[in-house]
């Protein structure tokens, strides 16, 4: 379904819904039945952002403890306009884009450099890409917007093509698909883009334990009351009994498979019963129940994982203290064809 914008004349937002309400509850009720069979047992991370939930993520990315906002703007800021001229990209898709915040920073240089057309933002969340939408209409007179509803895991395939187009995945959200879903991602990336087009990607990268933990287990507890909150949220929508008290909250890091799991462990031995789903979830005691996991990269193996997926790394930047990378890369002239997936 297709609906145009009257922000100027001619229409400049256009709002391409491939996601209704229904089909993604529905999605949403399927995955998460799915993952409470998982061992770990788990749920979906998608159960942390709700109106609550989302504010309460804006904190923790203001928290001192918590670097990889603040060092991914660092980045843009002082590389968006080689950026802009290496991709002179004339359609700027952004996946997962939310606000679009930090993304005026790229906006800005390939406006100034003349080549912005048209921008893509594509997200799940209807209502947050129509204000990101009018924004960027109201702010860059010369440019398009063509806002996706729409799962990029999914629907990656509606990306408008047409001139030389920058792909960006920020946030290193990238982080919190496991290496079967990243793998996909990419490879489906890698099937989109076209001779000329560039992607443009955020990542957090391993570094000491006790600093990627600290981020995760904050003074304040932000953290934690912002995951308790996914929680209460499953609870309301799923008619669940999720008991917190019987829960410890817990994110730690696990250096086998390069990740923060997060999450909770069980203080005794229970049983949750969630009716919308006619299930019953039994946990032993000491038995975790993850609600994310934040995957951190090191070059060589996110390196591996663009080529595995037909894409080659063509440029890498980090902030002054190494702790996060923006990295452009494009398609390989080789393909994915007889390379190995390894995770990194």
């Amino acid at each position: 379904m297709h609906e145009w914008l009257h922000t100027a004349t001619p229409p400049r937002i256009r709002i391409e819904r491939l996601l209704d309400e229904l089909d993604r509850r529905s999605a949403l009720y399927d995955a998460t039945f799915w993952s409470l069979r998982e061992r770990p047992k788990s749920l979906p991370a998608v159960w942390l952002y709700d109106e609550r939930g989302s504010l309460l993520f804006e904190q923790i990315t203001r928290l001192p403890e918590y670097y990889l906002t603040r060092s991914e703007r660092e980045i843009l800021a002082e590389r968006a306009d080689e950026i802009a001229a290496r991709t002179a990209a004339e359609t700027l898709v952004e996946l997962g884009s939310g606000t679009s915040e930090k993304t005026t920073l790229l906006l800005d240089a390939l406006d100034a450099a003349g080549t912005l057309d048209r921008f893509v933002p594509f997200d799940v969340s209807e209502e947050v890409l129509r204000a990101s939408a009018r924004a960027v209409a109201a702010r860059y007179e010369r440019v398009g917007v063509h806002a996706i509803v729409g799962d990029f895991e999914r629907h990656l395939a509606a990306v408008p093509a047409g001139g030389r187009r920058l792909v960006a995945f920020l946030g290193s959200t990238i982080g919190n698909l496991q290496p079967d879903r990243r793998a996909q991602l990419l490879a489906s990336i890698a099937a989109t883009l076209e001779h000329g087009d560039a992607f443009l990607l955020g990542i957090d990268l391993v570094k000491h334990r006790a600093r990627l933990e600290a981020a995760y287990n904050d003074s304040a507890g932000v953290t934690e009351t912002f995951v308790r909150n996914g929680l209460a949220v499953v609870n309301r929508e799923l008619h669940a009994d999720f008991d917190q008290t019987l829960l410890a909250f817990s994110a730690f890091w696990d250096p086998e498979h390069d990740w923060m799991d997060i999450g909770f462990r069980a203080r005794s031995a229970h049983v949750v019963s969630v009716p919308e789903l006619d299930s019953t979830v039994p946990l032993a005691a000491g038995e975790r129940l993850r609600l994310e996991v934040s995957t951190k990269f090191t070059r060589a193996g996110i390196s591996r994982e663009l080529a595995g997926a037909g894409l080659q790394l063509d440029a890498w930047w980090t902030d002054r203290r190494g702790d996060f990378a923006l990295l452009l890369a494009g398609r390989s002239s080789t393909g994915a064809c007889g390379r190995s997936r390894s995770r990194g």
